[in-house]
């Protein structure tokens, strides 16, 4: 839960620092900026501890899928982003949690959730409602542009959670796994950043640098490898549960950074997500064997 929470937190301060160099690089190549120098740390890391990167454990085809679907994801993430705003983008790409629980249903009977867990999974996006409502009614066909991105990454992102836990990736090194997430990513990213003929980089300053460093060594290299590892060892649909905390932290960043108001209804919302978060990782009572 520690973990989670720190995750959870960089993630959504993560959608404000790239909003403010969206100016200064062009949004896809941030991504591929990001996903290069990750794979490069990620590369030094297992070095460093003397693991086998090019051993054969017939991982290769499901590391290059799961590769395709992380540069997807992301490649709608920031490109979405210049049509629609940071609020209206959380919503959508939070509905990925939903599509992990269904998933999970059928790829792993020993994850079912029960009646009260869905509740809570449904309880925490009526958190997001509350909270992102003034933002969902459309106001022009660049942001309904922008909306399908996000559902397209949601639908990524789940995806590529549920491939993780289901095929060989799931035995082996979470940072080979987030290795060839980005390796592949890496490639794709710029070659769609070259077809959609994007600047790159417009101009470097302090700013830029800093949001660059915190989104590549923070969040692409130390919490995504953290959260591999524990898509690797714990259930995948209570973890997704989780993720419902990243745009509260990302509301929380944007009243300290941005001096954004905290509402009544952001209130309401993180009490409903809160309350959600509890229903899904509530453990059922065990009955006695035998009348007390």
């Amino acid at each position: 839960m520690a973990i989670l929470l720190i995750c959870c937190a960089s993630w959504g301060l993560q959608q404000i620092t790239v909003k403010w160099i969206i100016a200064d690089i062009s949004p896809v190549m941030q991504a591929a900026l990001r996903s290069i120098g990750a794979f490069f740390l990620i590369a030094f890391w297992i070095k460093v501890r003397r693991k086998p990167i090019f051993e054969k454990d017939g991982t290769l085809w499901w590391g290059i899928g799961a590769g395709l679907l992380f540069g997807t994801e992301f490649m709608m993430i920031y490109w979405g982003l210049e049509f629609t705003n940071a609020s209206r983008a959380v919503v959508f790409l939070y509905l990925a949690p939903f599509i992990v629980a269904v998933g999970s249903q059928f790829l792993f009977p020993s994850e079912k959730l029960n009646k009260l867990q869905f509740l809570g999974l449904i309880c925490s996006f009526l958190g997001l409602i509350v909270a992102f409502g003034e933002s969902l009614l459309l106001s022009s066909t660049e942001m309904l542009i922008g909306d399908i991105m996000l559902i397209v990454a949601a639908i990524m992102w789940a995806s590529s959670t549920l491939l993780i836990k289901k095929g060989p990736l799931a035995k082996i090194s979470p940072n080979k796994t987030l290795l060839y997430q980005l390796a592949v990513s890496s490639v794709m990213l710029l070659a769609v950043s070259k077809l959609l003929d994007e600047p790159g980089i417009i101009r470097v300053t302090d700013l830029t640098i800093y949001s660059m460093l915190y989104q590549t060594v923070w969040v692409a290299a130390m919490t995504y490898a953290a959260w591999f590892w524990m898509v690797k060892h714990y259930p995948a649909a209570k973890l997704a549960s989780f993720s419902f905390l990243t745009p509260m932290f990302g509301v929380v960043s944007g009243v300290v950074l941005l001096n954004e108001p905290l509402t009544p209804s952001l209130v309401v919302a993180m009490f409903l997500v809160a309350s959600g978060i509890y229903l899904v990782n509530r453990k059922p009572k065990i009955k006695p064997a035998y009348p007390l």
